[in-house]
């Protein structure tokens, strides 16, 4: 009989040895790569030459030595657009290329070739071809800080940017404000997360924030995207994903929140639409009823910096949205006054030419194949069409007083018209601290909170709501990191 306790350290073991093996894949993570091999003018290897990587953001700098081919690797770089390699050796003139943009799960590749001459010489390289990314396997699209900071999106969300991609189609109706392209105000829950990657089906793609995933057990939804400011960049991966991802049916979204430098930078905006140069609905101008009122203002601040220089930073922003607008219901046929009572015998809300006749349905006799209607009409007083009083079922007429009058006459497709205001609030905070330990350690933390407040469609004005009553929507999230560099080709990576 075996005993699952003598395998225990060995499984131990083995999961350490899995966790700790460096290996050529990407995690679910942000960071990118840099590989690439030290040269000298005949092609020859360079061994044991010092080559450093350094975030002229953040002056977070890492050193490694080329093994015995020549070859040099950096794991785990944090996105960013000011990037510095050096490379040197006794007897070779130092080698500089900047700058070199980073992006999020990119793989470059970017090879070094020493020149004889005194170290205290310098090669500096600073415009050159962009950097292919051979190092990566998968299929997808940047959608890098400046189009995510500054392209006009309706309603600030930054999802909306995912249709510049290849391969990815919006669902929903944007006008109906059920889309993954528009403000969460008012929209069901599963809107943010609707839309298509690489065929797969709607709301079945994996959305990851700095690496932890946003979907909720529930559907796959997505319970939180941080606003456009507070978005450094993220990347659509459509095809050839690697193993290291699950939970999904189309594609992967991986956003990178902003995180502060050795300079304070802050913003503060506000936008605002209304109903200026909007037009009035074809029906509302039909039914005479007014242009209906909209105001919508989103406005915010972000500020970033250094708390200790080169060491602690910290990147904080705050979004408030408020949306007010003028919705219309009809036109639409409603119960007129006699109808209410019983009395059918006028054309009412019946939308015909002529008057229908309504039947008595307790009532049958005759009924053969060649008789078509075999039931008595309703008569009260010998007035044709009208149902007594007493027969009134009283939960209809209970019922009935929650329909309003009809306020609409000579109007062919309805006599009832009537606008309300709907719309809602949205307010979200992102806090983030980096702090560079050492050069071979690095803790991140992050906290999102969102709230979303839709105020009701109620536009009989009586608590009674046509799609939905007032939601209150709060979503919470909190991301750790923490990198320690064990050796150059070794890093355990936690979140």
């Amino acid at each position: 009989m075996l005993h699952l306790r003598k395998f225990g350290p060995a499984v131990l073991a083995v999961l350490l040895v899995l966790a700790l093996t460096p290996t050529a894949g990407h995690g679910q993570n942000v960071y990118g790569t840099i590989r690439g091999t030290v040269t000298d003018s005949s092609g020859a290897a360079v061994v044991n030459a010092t080559v450093t990587l350094t975030n002229q953001d953040n002056a977070e700098k890492h050193s490694i030595e080329t093994d015995g081919s020549g070859n040099f690797t950096f794991v785990n770089i944090l996105p960013g657009r000011h990037y510095k390699l050096e490379g040197e050796k006794s007897g070779f003139k130092k080698f500089v290329r900047e700058p070199i943009v980073v992006e999020i799960e990119s793989g470059l590749r970017v090879d070094i070739a020493l020149q004889v001459g005194a170290q205290t010489e310098t090669v500096e390289v600073t415009s050159e071809a962009p950097l292919l990314q051979p190092e990566t396997n998968s299929l997808g699209q940047v959608v890098e800080s400046r189009s995510v900071t500054e392209l006009p999106l309706n309603g600030r969300n930054p999802l909306a940017l995912v249709d510049s991609s290849p391969g990815v189609v919006p669902q929903g109706q944007p006008s109906g404000g059920n889309s993954s392209t528009g403000s969460p105000v008012g929209a069901n829950p599963f809107a943010m997360g609707d839309f298509q990657i690489g065929g797969g089906m709607s709301g079945q793609s994996q959305i990851l924030i700095d690496g932890v995933p946003t979907n909720g057990a529930y559907l796959n939804v997505v319970t939180v995207i941080p606003t456009q400011d507070a978005i450094e960049e993220f990347k659509v991966q459509t095809n050839n994903l690697g193993p290291e991802y699950g939970r999904f049916a189309g594609g992967v979204i991986n956003l990178n929140t902003k995180s502060g430098t050795n300079s304070f930078h802050g913003t503060a905006y506000e936008f605002l639409r209304n109903k200026v140069l909007n037009a009035n609905d074809f029906f509302a101008n039909e039914s005479g009823t007014k242009r209906p009122p909209f105001t919508q203002n989103q406005f915010g601040a972000n500020v970033g910096g250094p708390v200790k220089k080169d060491k602690l930073f910290f990147f904080s922003s705050y979004e408030g949205f408020r949306q007010r607008k003028g919705s219309i219901l009809g036109p639409v046929w409603m119960p007129t006054e006699a109808e209410r009572h019983g009395d059918f015998s006028q054309l009412g809300s019946s939308n015909t030419a002529t008057v229908l006749n309504i039947y008595d349905p307790t009532t049958s006799a005759g009924c053969t194949s060649s008789v078509a209607t075999c039931r008595t009409q309703f008569s009260f007083n010998g007035v044709p069409n009208v149902i007594d009083p007493a027969r009134l079922d009283p939960t209809a007429v209970a019922l009935l007083s929650y329909f309003p009058m009809p306020n609409v006459t000579g109007n062919p497709s309805g006599n009832f018209a009537e606008s309300f205001s709907t719309g809602g609030n949205v307010d979200q905070y992102n806090e983030r601290v980096d702090y560079n330990l050492s050069s071979k350690q690095r803790i991140y933390g992050r906290y999102t909170h969102s709230k979303i407040l839709s105020l009701p469609d109620a536009p009989l004005k009586n608590d009674i709501c046509s799609d939905r009553c007032t939601e209150t929507t709060k979503a919470q999230q909190i991301a750790l990191g923490y990198t320690i560099a064990i050796s150059p080709k070794t890093i355990l990576d936690l979140h």
